[in-house]
């Protein structure tokens, strides 16, 4: 599996990068997981505006999916071609619905559906192209999903947003990469059931037994080397922060 980041920003746009967003490739399959601010631009970089193959929302906050309303302007009104198919999408219940809200005036309230096949997540496991997915609950406000991919004999797995919670641990479990939210500064920020600190993270990669660790969702008020030095405390393996436009091969 190739992972490029899109974006890793959390809560809002960085001078440096954009909001929640990762591409998984594999046989020519495309999964784009979460579309936050400023990501659609981003990630016409790396890939044709109409070449994904399918969508992941691990839930329906801004930073994770309000691109998606600028995606139908492009999916919905093309003019080459004509309009283009139903795209599949994988997010929490009521997804269509929000994302029909946040965009106000789409042309009719089942426009959304004419160029997205929605799909609504629960916990459990199933396919997406060549991947077997799994999908878990995590700990945060709103309906929320991690997701653990496999291709290959590989595996990597997405907190999405979360607090320190079991089913993250599930999906971790023996994980090539873990590419995981580090919001909060430990000992700075202690809100649970909301997000992870950089020491949380690297705790449940060490738990996990992952191969490598991939801080993101790293807010543009929080120092990304103290959450980076925090990880490193408890988790032996190897640690990066994730950066717009990097590239890894899973």
């Amino acid at each position: 599996m190739k992972l490029t980041v899109v974006g890793c920003s959390g809560s809002f746009p960085s001078a440096e990068s954009a909001c929640s967003s990762y591409l998984v490739e594999a046989d020519g399959f495309r999964l784009l997981l979460d579309m936050g601010n400023g990501a659609l631009g981003e990630l016409q970089r790396h890939v044709g505006l109409y070449d994904l193959d399918a969508i992941f929302l691990s839930h329906l906050h801004a930073d994770h999916c309000i691109d998606m309303c600028a995606y139908f302007v492009a999916r919905y009104y093309r003019h080459e071609g004509g309009r283009c198919g139903a795209l599949p999408v994988y997010g929490p219940e009521g997804t269509e619905q929000r994302l029909t809200t946040a965009y106000a005036d789409t042309p009719s309230a089942s426009s959304m559906s004419e160029v997205f096949d929605f799909h609504t997540l629960k916990s459990g496991s199933f396919e997406i192209g060549p991947f077997a997915v799994r999908t878990e609950k995590v700990s945060h406000p709103v309906e929320a999903y991690g997701i653990r991919v496999e291709h290959g004999g590989k595996t990597l797995t997405y907190s999405g947003d979360t607090g320190v919670c079991e089913p993250l641990h599930e999906l971790a479990d023996g994980a090539d990469l873990f590419l995981c939210e580090a919001s909060f500064t430990y000992g700075k920020e202690d809100v649970p059931g909301l997000h992870l600190n950089g020491r949380e993270a690297g705790a449940h990669a060490q738990r996990a037994n992952v191969g490598r660790l991939v801080l993101t969702h790293i807010p543009p008020w929080t120092d990304p080397e103290q959450n980076l030095a925090d990880a490193r405390l408890v988790y032996d393996g190897p640690t990066q922060i994730a950066l717009a436009g990097a590239v890894y091969e899973v």
